[in-house]
């Protein structure tokens, strides 16, 4: 766990002094040209052809503004690109393309191969791009995470979260999706994941459970990934220095998008001329090398981005919680005289075992944790306060259900440290043991702690709900 102490969470201010230094290259002046351009293409196309509603749609998009958010400027940019690679599949090229009789057809088929493998290339960087960021952003937060079952926790849920959204994916593929249905549930999921951060900063949603037991996290953390993606956050900041030459590129593969798929559904009536293919390519050119440049500097641009900086630049006191064991020292099993009903209170939480009438014999210490759900997480962390010589403990997980009936979890084994979790799958009484009853001489100080985590379910979203 890294340590947060001395750090608050990045302001708004610090970060634009920091991209100050790192100033975006300009787009090349191509980009408002070609869009220009192609746009106009398209309405002369339309002129003579009314556009059928799935074009409409493409016609509106191009007409209004980007949408504001840089990843979700990117997941726009994701979707039109497969949705022209989809237009340029083979079979779907128009009659004329597939079975060329002419050199000019040849030339135009050779064209959109070519168009083809640029756009491929550019998906791939793309799709490389969102995927390690969201694994840094993860990371980072978990670098201050305690280095306990409590981070496996946190890492199984978004296990389980990443699994249950691609698991939607492939239902709605799988029902004959759109690639458009198929954008839209995936933004939506990129939804879900910046409120489960924002949960996870204030304890709430799916996180509600989960944070209630995560004494030690530093609130350093808590506050930075609770307010990063605010509308007037440290990501705005990002969105205000970067943005606009991503709105740009967004228009301009939008502009392409919308060239093609009115060609496509016009290519009888209206040929492609050759001029028009010309700057055709070279409109993809330019957003290829330019999108796939603006990624390569928004990638070491962020990457490099401070999230947490001294109390003393931002003019603020930070504050971390303590993260606290229990300590219980488990003597050397031995005999004691005397009355059972008078056993010492310091002895209370020892199992005892009777040996004759007034003898009894210490054993082990033991936690009980009764546990009403299944599905909820037993975890423990422990180990041995070492003296001059190396020692370890019996340390076993049962079961005993409603009966009395005991079954063992965890089998007995002696350690110095122990650090684990289960899920259980059943409701009932659970006991974690740590049994010094073989040592004749040496008691055991043992530091700990357990916690049983309630199940972790993902709540339903109201579709009244307004997202950020």
């Amino acid at each position: 766990m890294a340590s947060t102490d001395g750090l608050v969470p990045i302001t708004r201010q610090f970060l634009a002094s920091y991209y100050d230094k790192h100033p975006f290259p300009p787009l090349s002046d191509d980009v408002s040209r070609l869009s220009s351009e192609i746009r106009s293409w398209a309405s002369d196309l339309l002129k003579d052809f009314p556009p059928s509603q799935g074009e409409k749609l493409l016609v509106e998009g191009a007409d209004r503004q980007p949408v504001h958010k840089i990843d979700e400027n990117m997941w726009k940019n994701r979707e039109h690109m497969e949705e022209i690679l989809f237009l340029l599949d083979h079979s779907r090229w128009p009659l004329a393309l597939r079975r060329p009789s002419t050199p000019e057809e040849s030339e135009l088929a050779a064209a959109f191969n070519s168009i083809r493998g640029k756009f491929q290339k550019a998906l791939k960087t793309l799709e490389s791009f969102q995927v390690q960021n969201s694994e840094r952003v993860f990371n980072i937060v978990m670098t201050y995470m305690p280095q306990d079952f409590r981070g496996t926790l946190i890492r199984q849920q978004r296990e389980r979260s990443e699994k249950n959204k691609q698991a939607e994916v492939d239902a709605l593929v799988n029902s004959g999706g759109s690639i458009h249905d198929r954008y839209a549930l995936l933004w939506k999921q990129q939804m879900d994941r910046r409120r489960q951060l924002a949960q996870l900063g204030s304890a709430t949603g799916v996180y509600k459970t989960l944070v209630k037991y995560l004494v030690g996290v530093p609130q350093v953390l808590l506050d930075f990934i609770k307010t990063i993606n605010d509308d007037d956050g440290p990501m705005e900041e990002q969105r205000h220095r970067y943005g606009p030459p991503l709105y740009s590129l967004t228009a301009l593969v939008l502009c392409i998008r919308m060239f093609i798929s009115l060609s496509w559904g016009r290519f009888e009536a209206s040929k492609l001329k050759g001029h028009q293919v010309a700057v055709l390519k070279q409109a993809v050119d330019i957003y290829t090398h330019e999108f796939e440049r603006f990624i390569s500097f928004i990638s070491e641009v962020f990457a490099n981005s401070p999230f947490f900086i001294s109390a003393e630049v931002a003019g603020t006191l930070g504050a971390r919680k303590n993260d606290e064991f229990k300590e219980i020292s488990v003597p050397a099993g031995r005999s004691y005289e005397g009355r059972f009903s008078k056993l010492p209170a310091r002895l209370c939480p020892y199992k005892i075992q009777a040996v004759g009438r007034f003898k009894f014999v210490l054993i082990f210490f033991q936690v009980s944790l009764e546990v009403d759900s299944i599905n909820s997480y037993i975890a423990w962390d422990f180990s041995l306060i070492q003296g001059k010589m190396s020692t370890d403990v019996g340390f076993s997980v049962e079961y005993v259900d409603p009966s009395g009936q005991k079954t063992l979890i965890l089998p007995y084994r002696r350690y110095e440290s122990d650090q684990g979790n289960f899920c259980t799958c059943m409701a009932g009484m659970y006991k974690l043991i740590w049994d010094n009853s073989y040592s004749t001489f040496f008691k055991k100080v043992v530091r700990y702690k357990v916690d049983c985590i309630p199940p972790v379910v993902e709540p339903a979203q109201s579709t009244n709900e307004v997202e950020r």
